[in-house]
């Protein structure tokens, strides 16, 4: 069998974070429960200036600190070449590449594509918060099996809101979720995952989250003091009590991430149906 090659952009600049321990897991286990051969390597994007050639199938974008404006550092148009070129083969070539876009990345895109805004909260989004779903939404394969709301792993100090609906429309990409409402709120609704084309799909949120894991994570002493002093003590104990109910977190980890990966490898011959 042939072995699927899988980059692995990590744009976390060699910030401590849960969200590559997340991905590896799940790329461990979709190998195992579809029977597919994975072969993954990793480019630290930010901290070292490393990034893939176009010799992969499937590409996952992490996630990652600091802000999604332009940076001015030697990696950033490096990577919006990848995602250039990636976009343009899959114009042209039967064989198409794949692509997650997570948080961080999803922003970067965002803005290098110029789907709508991107710019600074008035206050950071932090939490598990439910995520709405658009008419597209609902009919997006991806999401599939999910709630509406379903619940998310939010942590971000930047949205894309304001879009550009020309050129949305000139990419063909869709709208699939929105934040959750807050009528007492005069502000636009974040956008929080968008169906770029049939293989590129970014969330603003962060799919690949563990609910198990993240629980034992933030039952830590470090992490729980952590979070009461930057959100209190209430934000803290509604993230352990939503971490815990296996029907949010636990849930979204077992659709999003598995089914973008089903669908490639069924999309690259490596299964009968997606």
């Amino acid at each position: 069998m042939k072995a699927i090659r899988i980059a692995i952009l990590d744009m976390y600049d060699n910030a401590r974070n849960e969200g590559m321990r997340c991905i590896r897991q799940l790329l461990a286990r979709s190998a195992e429960e579809n029977g597919a051969r994975f072969r993954v390597d990793t480019f630290n994007v930010r901290a070292e200036n490393e990034l893939p050639g176009l010799d992969y199938d499937i590409y996952v974008s992490s996630g990652g600190p600091g802000s999604p404006l332009p940076s001015g550092e030697l990696w950033e148009p490096r990577y919006f070449r990848l995602i250039d070129a990636l976009l343009a083969h899959n114009k042209t070539s039967e064989q198409k590449k794949h692509l997650l876009l997570i948080c961080h990345s999803f922003q970067l895109v965002s803005r290098h594509l110029g789907v709508g805004t991107i710019s600074r909260r008035k206050s950071t989004s932090f939490g598990v918060l439910p995520v709405h779903f658009t008419p597209a939404g609902k009919a997006e394969p991806t999401l599939r099996g999910l709630a509406d709301p379903f619940y998310v792993v939010d942590s971000r100090d930047y949205q894309l809101a304001d879009l550009n609906t020309q050129r949305i429309e000139e990419l063909g990409a869709k709208i699939l979720c929105l934040e959750k409402e807050r009528p007492h709120v005069p502000l636009a609704r974040a956008v929080m995952a968008i169906r770029f084309t049939p293989e590129v799909l970014g969330t603003q949120f962060h799919p690949e989250a563990d609910g198990e894991g993240m629980l034992r994570y933030m039952l830590t002493d470090e992490r729980k003091h952590q979070v009461i002093n930057a959100y209190g003590e209430a934000k803290y104990h509604e993230m352990v009590r939503l971490l815990a109910d296996p029907d949010t977190i636990e849930y979204t980890e077992s659709i999003i991430l598995p089914t973008f990966l089903r669908r490639a490898l069924a999309q690259l011959g490596q299964l009968t149906a997606a």
